[in-house]
């Protein structure tokens, strides 16, 4: 976050922590931009000099999650090689549903508000799961397992089932089953 000389967070990014919180919380459609202004402390006229409009900051918001996301990733890959990395994503996945304010992936949650995949938070959304689907097929390379595609798309079904599930049903239950249902796929 950047802060200005009298200490507050950039208006920018009130906007971004609040549209993040409030989007994740009740969904994209349920926030109106009268909302984020109120919430953030910001005029209309601030919000527009920073976004082009609501779907610029949904750009913005999903941006922000894919960073956050990739730095915890890109943290797991220093440390770890292989099958211990790709364990160590799946633990970061099962850590995330066991969160007290879980509800749900948040590029999920953004597609199905979004119908028409060639809207562009679609795209955003899709341009995220590629990368993350890529980085569990090089590390399933890495890991030696014989068809690397392939162990990427059951992980990554794998990871959808768990954000939905860790938000319906108890998330201790989803985070050992997805952490169990991954080790068998990486033992095939």
């Amino acid at each position: 976050m950047t802060s200005s000389a009298s200490g507050t967070i950039h208006p920018r990014e009130r906007l971004l922590n609040i549209a993040g919180k409030l989007f994740y919380a009740n969904g994209i459609h349920t926030v109106g931009v009268e909302q984020l202004v109120r919430e953030a402390g910001v005029t209309r006229a601030t919000f527009y000099r920073h976004f082009a409009g609501k779907e610029g900051l949904v750009i913005a918001y999903l941006q922000e999650r894919d960073a956050r996301v990739k730095r915890a990733v890109e943290a797991i890959l220093r440390a770890h090689r292989g099958r211990d990395a790709l364990l160590e994503i799946v633990t970061m996945i099962a850590d995330s549903v066991l969160q007290p304010d879980f509800r749900g992936c948040g590029f999920l949650n953004a597609a199905a508000e979004y119908p028409d995949p060639r809207h562009h938070v679609r795209l955003c959304v899709a341009e995220h799961r590629d990368w993350f689907r890529g980085v569990l097929r090089d590390v399933a390379h890495d890991a030696g397992h014989p068809d690397p595609d392939r162990a990427a798309r059951a992980l990554m079904v794998l990871r959808d089932g768990a954000m939905a599930a860790g938000y319906l049903d108890d998330p201790h239950d989803v985070a050992r089953t997805l952490r169990e249902a991954a080790e068998t796929i990486l033992d095939a």
